[in-house]
């Protein structure tokens, strides 16, 4: 836990890596917006959720935020960067990453290669983690690392594939970055992470207005993969600190809706890895859920599993967190119940 006597410092200290996050992020968007329009258009077709060609790629602005961010910190406030190395492998990957998405925002690239290079990005991130660091310390190293890089690896996408409306990412991404500076802050993580995490949600409140519905622009993969990557680098390290409850819950929106569409479609026989309007969420706006509604919805959901992952840090209690987790759950599972319903 932070002693009180530095909170005060610390706390003012994070407010302006946010605001520093959201100002630069807001105005690479101003700058860069002109050149998207002209050579990164998402023009609508049968799977989108948008009727008129739309910019994609504020997410060079996002990642670009972020990393400024971090870079300041690292070079301005030393203090609250504790391993600048881990740092350096993390962002250097999540560039190379950024790289990818952005050559597949402009000329689409084929699924095995975008999904090596993916896999390659992940695996530096995973290399990169403590050695001590273990997640479920009875099952032996290596099974546990092929697991956290095959686990990490599935979260970078099923982020790209949630990022389908205006806001969507939005409401995922500010409460859970929130989320994960709050338990930073209470000691479940170190301070890198604790940068990071204020540094993306600040970046991401600086895109907000711009994809607001409907939106001016939109992520691209050049947002929503890179994104994942750090999201889940910060996951792991709040599991690999002992908050393995706490890392499920953050995300289990996101894990619900993405996990039970993808087996549903294996079942069906479905091409898993052809784009398609099959997520609950998408299901709710083609059943005529207000966009409003929905990315409401998900933030409001995202706010309560925070509180959950709270209770379950604040408590040393298995069944604490056991029935913490049924809790999310059960409320996760409502609103995909309600999605997947006509809206009357």
């Amino acid at each position: 836990m932070i002693g009180i006597i530095n909170l005060s410092s610390i706390l003012e200290k994070l407010g302006l890596l946010a605001v520093t996050a959201a100002v630069v992020s807001s105005a690479l968007i101003v700058e860069l917006r002109p050149f998207l329009v002209r050579y990164a258009l998402a023009r609508p077709n049968t799977r989108s959720s948008h009727r008129k060609p739309t910019p994609q790629g504020g997410g060079i602005a996002v990642i670009g935020a972020t990393t400024a961010a971090a870079v300041c910190a690292f070079f301005f406030i030393p203090d609250l960067v504790d391993d600048s190395r881990q740092l350096a492998f993390v962002f250097a990957s999540v560039v190379g990453l950024a790289v990818v998405g952005v050559t597949d925002d402009i000329h689409p690239m084929e699924a095995l290669p975008r999904l090596l290079l993916q896999a390659a990005a992940v695996a530096i991130v995973v290399a990169a983690l403590p050695s001590e660091l273990r997640i479920v310390p009875t099952v032996p190293w290596w099974i546990e690392r092929a697991c956290i890089l095959v686990g990490a690896l599935w979260f970078v996408n099923l982020v790209n594939f949630m990022d389908g409306i205006d806001w969507m990412t939005v409401a995922e991404v500010v409460p859970v970055a929130g989320g994960l500076t709050l338990f930073g802050l209470m000691g479940a993580l170190p301070r890198d992470a604790i940068v990071v995490a204020i540094a993306l949600g600040g970046a991401m409140i600086g895109f907000a207005p711009f994809n607001r519905p409907v939106a001016r622009l939109f992520l691209g993969d050049v947002g929503s993969l890179p994104i994942g990557l750090l999201l889940a680098w910060l996951l792991i390290l709040l599991a690999g600190g002992g908050h393995l409850a706490a890392a499920l819950l953050l995300p289990l929106y996101y894990l619900a809706d993405a996990t039970i569409t993808l087996l549903r479609r294996l079942v069906r026989g479905e091409p898993i890895m052809r784009a398609h309007r099959s997520h609950f969420y998408q299901r709710a706006m083609d059943g005529g859920h207000n966009v409003y509604r929905i990315v409401g919805g998900v933030f409001g959901i995202n706010i309560m599993l925070v509180g959950l992952a709270a209770v379950t840090i604040l408590s040393a209690s298995s069944t604490v967190h056991v029935i913490a987790v049924a809790a999310g759950s059960a409320i996760v599972g409502t609103l995909l119940w309600h999605f997947d319903r006509p809206c009357r």
